[in-house]
Formats: structure tokens, sequence, C-alpha cells
């Protein structure tokens, strides 16, 4: 049932960004971005379907770590097709889209209930991630407004990519295999157990694209630039 509830949530955040780019962005580029999520939710599935993942042996979060660190660094934050993105679609929607997040949180606190993660990833230990996802629509609702400016909302997706940061490095530390360094009471098993192999694979990744995305129209705004067209 838990498993059932969890994949929802995961079609329901594909169908958000599917939604988002197909309202924002023109025709080529909403679709060439849907398709590339297609993949990559089968590649990332497939994954933690076959245990590749968890595997005790290989350092298997590397599968989706390498792939992630590369478009992030090689194509978010330096390419121009992204910055085309970053300020075409609604400041406001990336900032407050990362109220999915709360939903990760209970996930994960349900899942160190019932043993397959440790306790330091819960809103109950060191994962402080939950603060970002109850503040997202709070903070875009004042920045649309005009209550906070800029560098208030940088400072805010900065935190929210550190907090982001805490918990990716504690999750991976603590999953099964060589990477395994933090002592917990139990492993993160839930890292290679697939549907929830997603939290690494799909959620965590969008958390910091729509970060990424925030921080490049936020920094464009600091500069004076006016949004440009979507891409197409």
């Amino acid at each position: 049932m838990m498993a059932t509830a969890f994949l929802i949530f995961v079609a329901v955040m594909a169908f958000f960004v599917a939604a988002m780019v197909i309202r924002h962005l023109r025709t080529t580029a909403a679709a060439t971005i849907i398709v590339v999520m297609v993949l990559w939710l089968t590649y990332a599935g497939l994954l933690g379907y076959f245990g590749v993942i968890g595997n005790p042996v290989l350092p298997g979060p590397a599968f989706l770590l390498i792939p992630v660190f590369l478009f992030v660094f090689l194509f978010l934050t330096r390419s121009e097709p992204a910055a085309r993105i970053a300020t075409t679609i609604p400041l406001g929607l990336l900032i407050g889209a990362q109220v999915f997040r709360v939903g990760v949180e209970l996930v994960l606190h349900q899942l160190w209930l019932v043993g397959l993660a440790p306790r330091m990833l819960t809103y109950s230990g060191a994962n402080y991630d939950i603060v970002i996802g109850i503040s997202a629509p709070l903070v875009a609702w004042l920045y649309v407004r005009g209550n906070i400016g800029e560098r208030a909302a940088l400072a805010w997706n900065a935190l929210g990519i550190v907090l982001l940061v805490n918990i990716a490095t504690r999750a991976l530390l603590t999953a099964p295999g060589p990477l395994h360094v933090l002592a917990s009471e139990v492993p993160n098993r839930a890292i290679g157990t697939f549907p929830f192999s997603y939290i690494p694979g799909f959620l965590a990744p969008l958390a910091l694209v729509l970060h990424v995305l925030a921080i490049r129209a936020l920094r464009a705004r600091l500069r004076g630039r006016q949004p440009v067209p979507a891409i197409g």
C-alpha cells in the first residue's frame, strides 16, 4: 500500500513537471524535456527494480549521482538554453513547487518506522529539508508580492541546496555497500528498494533542478536582464 501511494506521488510530480513545461515553454523545448524525463524515470526505475542501486558490492548510487551531477553542472548552470528556461518559467512557480518536499519527508518518516531508513534521514533526526518544503509557498507568495527581494530569495534557495546536500550525503553514507561509513541503527535500505529508489533517482534531483533554475533566474534579474523568450 505504501509503495503504491509513493508511486502515485512520483507520477503526480512527473505530470506536474510535464504540465509546467507545456504551459510555459514552446512545443519543441517542452517535448524534449518530457522525453528526457521519461527516459530518466525509466533508467532510474530499472536500476532500483533490479537492485543495482542497493547492491552491497557496487557503489550503486553512483549510477544516479554521476549523470545528475553532469547534467546540473554542465548544462543547467552553464548553458544558454537552461538560462532561457529559467527566465521563462515564473519564479513564483519554481520556488513554490518545492512544497513537494513535505511529501518526501513524510515518506522518509514512514520508511524509518518500518526499518528501511535510519532516523537521521527524517525530520525527527538530522534532516531539516522539511523546512524548505513548508516555507516554499510562503516564500513564493512574498516574492511575487514584492515583500522580499531577489537577494532574500537567493538566500532561501541557497539554504535549500545546503539542506538537500546534507540529507543526500547522509543517505549515501548510510546506504549498504562500500560507501557506508556513517553508523546508524539501521542501514538506508530504502535508497535501493523500488519504488523508493525514486527518492534519490527523481525527487531529490527535481528539488536541485528547481533551485538551480530559480537561482539563475534571480541572478539574471539582479543583473537587470529581462526574461528572454522561451526556447523552442
